[in-house]
Order: structure tokens, then sequence, then C-alpha cells
């Protein structure tokens, strides 16, 4: 094998290496999941994982939880600018969820909206139930396989749920599909 040949192979094996060492950091941020190159949800990530975030090309972190959560990180907003990532706060009460928290998030997406996301909040439950709904209504995603990606998370419960088909409801998209069941969980 020729030296450009040989330095193009090495290139490539040390690349795949990056890479599959970015995804597993990323993978093991709790219930962390990739819907397309550009919208990702997950659990409240470590500082450490951030730094993983940043590595994988993520532009923005958007968390719609409190910073005074269990595991919060406090000053999450100073570590993540100080990455060099935008980041935006939806505080969304846990049980008391509104079409507002969620329009204020979609709101947010909206203005960028290629720009590379970590959508997070404690579990990885209010994300995925804000990240249903938005691949739903702005990236046209269908209801079928967004909610079997948001069930891989959890079945969201009966607020959530009404929450849910009550947002698709007042954009004109029906929740019912082949294979829907919004029985909700616990």
């Amino acid at each position: 094998m020729s030296l450009p040949k040989q330095v193009v192979v090495i290139f490539i094996l040390m690349f795949g290496a990056v890479a599959s060492a970015l995804s597993a950091e990323l993978s093991e941020i709790r219930n962390y999941i990739e819907y397309s190159p550009i919208l990702s949800s997950a659990g409240q990530p470590t500082r450490e994982q951030l730094d993983a975030v940043k590595a994988a090309g993520f532009e923005r972190v958007v968390y719609i939880a409190f910073s005074n959560g269990r595991n919060a990180i406090a000053d999450e907003d100073a570590v993540v600018k100080e990455l060099g990532m935008d980041y935006i706060q939806v505080p969304v009460i846990w049980d008391k969820p509104t079409k507002s928290d969620f329009y204020a998030f979609a709101g947010a997406m909206q203005r960028e909206p290629d720009r590379k996301t970590l959508l997070h909040c404690a579990a990885n439950f209010r994300a995925s139930a804000f990240s249903f709904l938005y691949r739903v209504l702005y990236e046209d995603v269908p209801v079928a396989i967004a909610k079997a990606d948001m069930n891989k998370i959890w079945i969201p419960n009966e607020t959530w749920t009404n929450l849910i088909i009550s947002v698709l409801e007042e954009n004109g998209v029906s929740a019912q599909c082949d294979g829907c069941d919004w029985t909700p969980g616990e």
C-alpha cells in the first residue's frame, strides 16, 4: 500500500474510533436517544457528559426542568455556554405541563431549526414527550414512528397523555394511528 493510501486508512480508522467513543459516551447519558442527525433527547447529563455532547457536534442544549432538581447541575447554563453551545431553559413543572411550555420550547427551536440540539430534562420523560410533539408538528414525522420512539423511553402518564393529545388536536393532527395505544402509563 502506498504512503498516501496508508495515511487515508489510518485517518479513517482513527475517525471511526473517535466517532465510536463519542457515541458510547452519549449512550451513557440516562435514556439518551437520537431521533435524527440534529435532534436528540436525554435525561440529565453530568458535567463530563456535557463535554461529550459538545465533542459530538451539538450546538444547543435545551433544558426543560428546574435547576434545583435532584440531579440538576445548578450552573448548567454557564457550563454549556463555556463549552461554546447555546443554552435555553424552559422550566416545565412535572405534574403540570402546559401547552404554553411546549410552544415556548417549539418557538425556541424554530428560531434556528437546523442547529444540532440536545433536549433534556431529569429522566427524558418530559423531553421525549416534547420531542414527540415537535417531530410530529414541525418535522412531519408520522405519529406512529414518533410514538414508538417516545415509548422506548416511557409511556406517558395521564397528565402527559392529555397534554400530548390536546396539543395534537389544537394543531389538527389526529393521535390515532395503527398500533398507537394511548392508554396512560404510570
